[in-house]
């Protein structure tokens, strides 16, 4: 064991090893026996592909580059694809992330477009597919630009003919809903076809705030009718509804403060099938997210959990739910389910996140696809610890915290490490407890890092997801902030040498946490918001043009909060290092952000080091290897300036005065 000061210590984790493991498979299904679903390539552009799961047990990609299977619909996305088996072979719709046109595929063939381009705005897009091949259509969320602004769109459930008869008529695609609520999931037909049922939700809410579980009948002709709101409401989030074998509808609500499985009664109640104080549900960002499906013995495959998840099954006569056995530890929000077969996305502290299929009949799991695969030695990966802290007015805040770890190097025993304190995005997400390289990155080299699930994160109930209401930028930033005193008061982590990072909302709460706070010496800010007044007045996407109003509160009534709050509005107090990273497509967070933070600072003669990357080809959330590589080592050279550290072979990042 050799002693070497904290940030010095030699790792064989790379920017080069984290980037190309950065994502995971998502977005999972059958296609008959067959096991398929999304899967990212940063070293092809950052694209994602469709992979099979042979019946022989190999893996195969279905498209090649430059074909990219991912939907912007809310510009988040959601499930691309959908596919059957035929006698012939397998027939596959997707979302090609360049045109955004819903296409056909079937193997050895090429893709053929099923939509068209609109000249409008960004155009038509389509995201949760469901193939109705015994109708000739494939039916999904249809979402319209009907102008160049941002909020002029409109959401509609649509049927596409899969005879390409759309591909370049508008109007050949089959509207089935009439476009009265702002935001729609797709349809799920009840077992015998006669039935639809969705999800909608109208601005200033959020899915997690509320959302409507809506019925319609399905005529002969395949046209809609009758609709009508059996669940949910305003203060109910319902994030995922579906059918079991018996024709009733199941679906998942908040209604008791936890999200929790529900059957829809012929009386038009909901009995709750598993009432628990944990969540089966989660913060539906993308459209089709899938937390439990049905299986055709009656039973429910679910993903549960508080704080984490597993993957388990329900039997919803006793309510009794056993859990998957194995080293999974957290299970995304996807499933899939043919016959007894499950099939989900599983990780843990020690794997990355896998494919596993579940044998509901037997109890049996195993990894099926993207099977984790240790690239370095697994005694270089970090030892995560759960813990919880007191806030302001004793409030409880979870977090992860990794310290340093190597086993070959320790520091002298009278130093303490620095220590990064990691906002997530959102903010109404959370930091799943998850192998990740990027933390690896750096704690193998001797720098801590907390993941800090502040108030208003979801996995711990809707009154821990609620604190955040009008609070942002006050209990997230209070929250980093107290997990980081307590680390430094414990004698955990060194208190002169304390940092922030975070991305999206977590680039919110890292700028608002320099502009308001002394805490940290310095803190990197990735695609953020800065200024909420532009951000909340027509400077984002739609799906969150009005996030803030339940966020900050209704900007008419207290614009003054959205100055006084504003990063840009206080750029004469950053007194630390930053990094700033952005990408210059990013639509969600533009870069008219960062540019008016800067120009704010150098407006009051500030002369704070700092660096300013922005990243061509790049959107919300960066993608290509090439981007990830620049970003650790940036990041890692400002701690390397600010800390005092000495890692070996990492290129100087130049910081501007």
């Amino acid at each position: 064991m050799q002693t070497l000061a904290y940030g010095s210590w030699p790792s064989p984790i790379d920017a080069t090893l984290a980037a190309a493991h950065d994502g995971h498979p998502e977005f999972v299904g059958f296609v008959g026996d067959e096991a398929w679903w999304t899967e990212p390539r940063p070293t092809e552009g950052g694209r994602r592909t469709l992979v099979r799961r042979k019946a022989d047990g190999t893996e195969e990609p279905v498209l090649p580059a430059p074909w990219n299977v991912r939907s912007r619909v809310i510009e988040y996305g959601g499930h691309p694809w959908a596919g059957v088996m035929r006698p012939e072979g397998p027939l596959v719709v997707f979302v090609n992330f360049a045109d955004q046109r819903l296409y056909r595929y079937e193997i050895g063939g090429e893709p053929r477009p099923l939509t068209p381009v609109s000249p409008v705005g960004d155009g038509l897009r389509w995201v949760d597919t469901q193939l109705m091949v015994e109708r000739g259509e494939v039916w999904c969320v249809l979402e319209e630009f009907t102008g160049d602004a941002p909020t002029d769109v409109r959401r509609v459930v649509a049927a596409v003919p899969l005879d390409g008869s759309a591909a370049r008529d508008r109007d050949a695609v089959r509207e089935l809903t009439d476009g009265r609520h702002r935001f729609v999931t797709g349809p799920r037909l009840s077992p015998d076809g006669g039935q639809a049922a969705w999800l909608a939700w109208d601005h200033p809410r959020m899915p997690w705030d509320g959302t409507e579980v809506v019925l319609a009948d399905v005529t002969g002709d395949g046209t809609l009718h009758a609709a009508r709101s059996v669940a949910g409401g305003p203060e109910e989030s319902v994030v995922q509804a579906d059918w079991a074998p018996d024709g009733t509808l199941l679906y998942v609500s908040d209604r008791t403060g936890w999200w929790n499985l529900y059957r829809l009664g012929q009386d038009g109640e909901g009995t709750a099938v598993c009432p628990r104080e944990e969540e089966f549900g989660g913060s539906l960002w993308r459209i089709g997210y899938r937390w439990f499906a049905p299986l055709a013995s009656g039973l429910i495959a679910v993903v549960h959990g508080r704080g984490a998840t597993a993957l388990g099954i329900l039997d919803p006569e006793t309510g009794e739910v056993v859990d998957a056995a194995g080293p999974w530890t957290e299970f995304a929000p996807t499933l899939a389910a043919h016959g007894s077969r499950v099939v989900g996305v599983g990780a843990s502290p020690r794997s990355a996140y896998e494919v596993v299929e579940l044998d509901a009949s037997t109890g049996r799991a195993r990894v099926i696809g993207a099977a984790h695969d240790d690239p370095v030695d697994p005694a270089h990966y970090p030892e995560p610890q759960i813990r919880t802290f007191n806030g302001p007015a004793g409030r409880e805040i979870h977090a992860h915290i990794y310290p340093p770890h190597h086993p070959g190097h320790v520091a002298p025993g009278d130093e303490l490490p620095p220590y990064v304190v990691w906002a997530h995005g959102g903010p109404t997400g959370r930091s799943p407890l998850v192998l990740d390289l990027e933390i690896a990155y750096f704690t193998s080299r001797g720098i801590g890092v907390a993941e800090v699930n502040y108030g208003g994160s979801t996995g711990h109930g809707r009154e821990y997801r609620n604190r955040l209401r009008e609070q942002w930028g006050v209990v997230d930033v209070e929250d980093c902030a107290a997990v980081a005193h307590a680390l430094a008061e414990e004698g955990t982590a060194d208190r002169r040498r304390l940092a922030i990072r975070g991305g999206s909302a977590g680039g919110w709460t890292t700028a608002a946490s320099l502009t308001s706070t002394d805490v940290y010496a310095c803190g990197t800010i990735l695609y953020p918001i800065l200024d909420l007044v532009g951000w909340g007045s027509g400077e984002t996407h739609d799906f969150e043009s009005q996030y803030l109003e339940t966020l900050v509160g209704p900007l008419a009534e207290v614009p003054g909060r959205y100055a006084e709050r504003s990063p840009t509005e206080r750029a004469d107090r950053v007194n630390a290092p930053f990094l700033l990273l952005q990408g210059l497509d990013d639509v969600i967070c533009p870069p008219a952000q960062c540019e008016r933070f800067l120009a704010r600072l150098e407006g009051e003669g500030r002369r704070v080091p700092h660096a300013y990357i922005a990243f061509e080809g790049e959107g919300h959330g960066f993608r290509r290897a090439e981007t990830m590589v620049r970003v650790l080592e940036s990041e890692l050279s400002l701690y390397a300036q600010v800390f005092g550290l000495n890692p070996p072979g990492i290129p100087t990042l130049e910081l501007a005065k």
